[in-house]
């Protein structure tokens, strides 16, 4: 089992994502690469902390590799726009990665090095790339935030349909419904 700490913007999109890959174990939203110990949902949201919104992916990697993970990751939100992703506007919504030791972070520029190269992206990817210091999760009602929710308009707006452009591109990697 291997780990990667992952902030795409809003952490229930990101989560919501990753439930949909086998491969994936385990998935927990939390917030990392702030000042403020153990931080509140409330808090991270003003900006103030310094922290991201991130999930923690916990993955098999005889099932779906480190680059595997990092590319779902970067077709599952716009890593070209700093500190945003479409409405969610500040430093809490930016992408980023928060690698846990030099493989990881090999792997990394590696996978973003070849994005860019291949111009999967019209801008330059401005992903922030750091070794994780430390990861808080999140209040419990953040997990599974989309299937308990999923007619609430934000999950409705922006999840659902992201979770469809996921469906299609990666069709190949979906868990088998069972």
């Amino acid at each position: 089992m291997q780990h990667i700490v992952l902030g795409g913007g809003c952490f229930w999109c990101i989560e919501a994502v990753f439930q949909l890959f086998d491969g994936i174990e385990d998935l927990m939203p939390g917030y990392a690469g702030g000042m403020t110990p153990d931080p509140s949902y409330r808090e991270v949201c003003s900006g103030s902390t310094g922290h991201a919104e991130v999930v923690r992916v916990s993955f098999d990697a005889d099932k779906l590799s480190l680059e595997n993970v990092l590319t779902l990751f970067f077709h599952a939100h716009d890593p070209t726009t700093l500190n945003r992703q479409g409405n969610d506007v500040g430093t809490q919504y930016r992408s980023a990665i928060y690698y846990q030791s030099e493989e990881q972070k090999e792997v990394i520029d590696r996978v973003i090095d070849s994005i860019e190269e291949k111009e999967v992206w019209d801008r330059p990817i401005v992903t922030e790339v750091a070794p994780l210091d430390t990861f808080y999760p999140a209040e419990d009602y953040h997990k599974n935030y989309f299937q308990e929710h999923p007619s609430q308009p934000y999950c409705n707006v922006v999840i659902g349909p992201k979770l469809q452009k996921m469906k299609e591109k990666f069709s190949q990697r979906l868990k088998s419904a069972s």
